[in-house]
């Protein structure tokens, strides 16, 4: 399939535009990345996702398909000769999409708010949500994992592109900081399971640098306070 039937709709330091760079990574589709700016919405972003106006949207043969995780299931159907994305077995996948649910509804929400915290205890108190949430995905683990070395098995599967996604910016959020809500003594799987993804091949070049986030942290924040006393 030519690059230029794909194109994808992103920026750079949002998770939800990893999940399908990995996804076609995973499946050795060639894609054109269509890079928005900081502030501003393309027309084509505007028109190609009319409901929620937001990334990523992949556009397939020039058909628009929104919502990170359901462009990861598209893909997953669409180029069926690659690698397996979603468990073959029911409940291993509605088990998979539970948790991605999670996931994007709870913890990452949670995680966000530690960066807005303007109180101390208000920061302290998400910080141990965070990691209470952690905790149950450690668990999830050994449960989808089996023993093997992925939440997919032995290869990456839905639901470590769905997690695997966030750990650029979780990293991030513990330098900023000063804490480990992943660590050898609490959750030793999920520590062994991130450093297997981050140096997967569909993921050491689309999952940006930790340093790299922290700086865009602080850009945004500012870019926010304009916005907000503009």
């Amino acid at each position: 399939m030519a690059k230029s039937d794909v194109k994808l709709i992103g920026a750079w330091p949002s998770p939800f535009v990893m999940r399908p760079r990995i996804a076609l990574n995973i499946k050795s589709a060639g894609y054109e990345f269509l890079e928005e700016t900081l502030g501003s919405k393309s027309q084509l972003l505007l028109e190609s996702n009319p409901v929620h106006k937001k990334i990523p949207v992949l556009i397939h043969d020039g058909k628009p398909i929104c919502e990170s995780l359901v462009i990861v299931e598209y893909i997953d159907e669409v180029w069926s000769s690659g690698p397996t994305i979603l468990p073959s077995d029911p409940y291993d996948r509605a088990l998979a999409r539970f948790w991605a649910a999670y996931l994007d509804e709870k913890w990452f929400p949670t995680m966000r708010s530690i960066a807005t915290a303007k109180e101390e205890e208000a920061r302290k108190a998400l910080i141990e949500q965070a990691g209470e949430g952690v905790m149950m995905l450690e668990d999830a683990f050994s449960r989808c994992s089996k023993g093997k070395g992925f939440f997919g098995g032995d290869q990456i599967g839905y639901l470590d592109i769905a997690f695997g996604s966030f750990l650029g910016w979780l990293r991030a959020i513990e330098k900023m900081n000063g804490v480990q809500l992943i660590d050898e003594t609490k959750t030793p799987s999920l520590l062994k399971w991130a450093t297997s993804f981050s140096s997967h091949p569909a993921v050491k070049d689309v999952l940006p640098e930790t340093q790299k986030l922290v700086e865009f942290a602080k850009v945004l924040a500012k870019f926010k306070a304009a916005s907000s006393n503009s």
